[in-house]
């Protein structure tokens, strides 16, 4: 688990795992923005060292991601064939499906 907190004072935490057949699991909580995507994508560059062909971020406990962590999904999507966005938060969803990248990313529940 790596807990990230930037001079700002956002924090993010980015915890991967993998399930039972071997898809990366990386689950986000508090804070994306700016001032610390460099470290979560690292976490994430961990992740998927392996290239596999599809991970699934956990989002249910993602208050906030600015731009630069919808850059960093979207850098994620042109390696991996599926990204799976699991249970965002409304405001999370919401930004997703106006910027278009619901088609981009599987968004589920």
């Amino acid at each position: 688990m790596a807990e990230l907190k930037a001079a700002s004072g956002a924090k993010a935490t980015a915890v991967a795992r993998r399930d039972a057949s071997g898809v990366p699991i990386v689950k986000l909580t508090g804070e994306v923005d700016m001032s610390n995507v460099d470290s979560v994508r690292a976490s994430v560059d961990l992740a998927i060292e392996h290239d596999p062909e599809r991970i699934v971020f956990d989002l249910g406990a993602l208050e906030f991601m600015d731009s630069s962590g919808l850059a960093m999904l979207l850098a994620v999507a042109e390696k991996i064939s599926v990204v799976e966005l699991r249970r965002p938060r409304p405001l999370i969803r919401r930004v997703i499906e106006l910027t278009g990248l619901s088609t981009t990313f599987v968004v589920t529940a």
